[in-house]
């Protein structure tokens, strides 16, 4: 048996094949991962079909044909939210490793997902996504200090 290639490392027939053969894929992050497989494998119906309806246009079978000269190489997912099995929506940011003839790449990409009538589909997403910016505030020498003395910062915590 083969450790799937969503790198779960559990075997393929126990991780994506169910949901590559048809069986509903319970979470949006276990579709991301059975979508990822299909494309290791070339299963290009599994990654049309699991497309949103509104999503597929007539290029998709081209498209997914372009990626079978890719050797991928590994899967990491950096983060989800939703996408559960009580939940209608859902987002996974994941970043897939793959090798063009010799030449390494990476596609870092926040898909979104909806569920319609128990099965997950992916609607696409934001390809490099920017992280969300963290802001600090800073304390100015004569704001108060934060430290609740009632004096200048600069003459207490900051001095």
């Amino acid at each position: 048996m083969a450790l799937c290639p969503c790198g779960s490392a559990i075997e393929f027939e126990d991780c994506c094949a169910p949901y590559i053969a048809g069986a509903p894929a319970p979470s949006a992050v276990a579709l991301m991962r059975s979508r990822y497989s299909a494309y290791a494998l070339g299963n290009k119906d599994y990654l049309i079909e699991t497309l949103a309806p509104e999503c597929r246009d007539e290029d998709d079978e081209e498209d997914v044909a372009q990626t079978s000269n890719m050797k991928w190489m590994g899967l990491e997912v950096r983060a989800f939210s939703d996408g559960g099995e009580g939940d209608e929506t859902g987002s996974v940011e994941f970043v897939a490793k793959y090798k063009i003839g010799d030449k390494p790449g990476i596609h870092h990409e926040r898909s979104n997902f909806r569920r319609e009538d128990g099965r997950w589909f992916c609607l696409g997403g934001e390809i490099n996504p920017k992280q969300e910016q963290r802001r600090v505030e800073k304390v100015g020498r004569n704001d108060p200090c934060s430290c609740g003395s009632g004096k200048k910062f600069k003459k207490c915590c900051g001095a």
